[in-house]
């Protein structure tokens, strides 16, 4: 008794690689699970395709569905906040103060990429500021952002 692949053994396949990619980090086995998925798709329109040629048809399309995503989905994911980065990567960021006259002479700024994980800050200043000053950072306190008015500013 021979056996015969049949469209469905694709979707079934294709499932699966789909479902172990929960268990892989790899990011991989989805590409290849879809693949599978549209090779059971032109199997079921065209069923005189020999096993060869599903495999090369698999095959090919593994490598297109994952040269795609690197191509062209995965820059669309790029992670633009700056959590998790060192002091360096935050001192010279430039927010805007929202609110001033905070409990213990603190302002609000608010930044237009997340500093350290979040858009907006209680930050203390060398200088008096307004609302809408463009500040940056010169240091880190504690808790605390240390901002002074950004130079382009004091220029004027």
């Amino acid at each position: 008794m021979e056996f015969v692949l049949e469209p469905w053994h694709w979707f079934v396949l294709g499932v699966l690689l789909i479902i172990s990619e929960l268990l892989l980090p790899a990011f991989a086995a989805l590409w290849f699970g879809i693949a599978a998925i549209l090779v059971g798709v032109l199997y079921w329109i065209f069923p005189m395709m020999s096993l060869t040629t599903q495999l090369v048809i698999w095959i090919i399309l593994a490598i297109l569905c994952t040269l795609a995503w690197f191509k062209f989905i995965k820059p669309l994911s790029v992670d633009k906040t700056k959590a998790g980065l060192s002091r360096e990567a935050t001192i010279g960021q430039i927010g805007m103060v929202i609110q001033t006259q905070l409990e213990h002479d603190q302002i609000k700024v608010r930044f237009p990429i997340p500093v350290l994980g979040s858009d907006e800050w209680n930050c203390r200043t060398l200088s008096s500021v307004q609302v809408g000053d463009r500040v940056r950072v010169i240091d880190i306190l504690g808790n605390d952002l240390v901002v002074q008015l950004n130079n382009i500013q004091n220029e004027k």
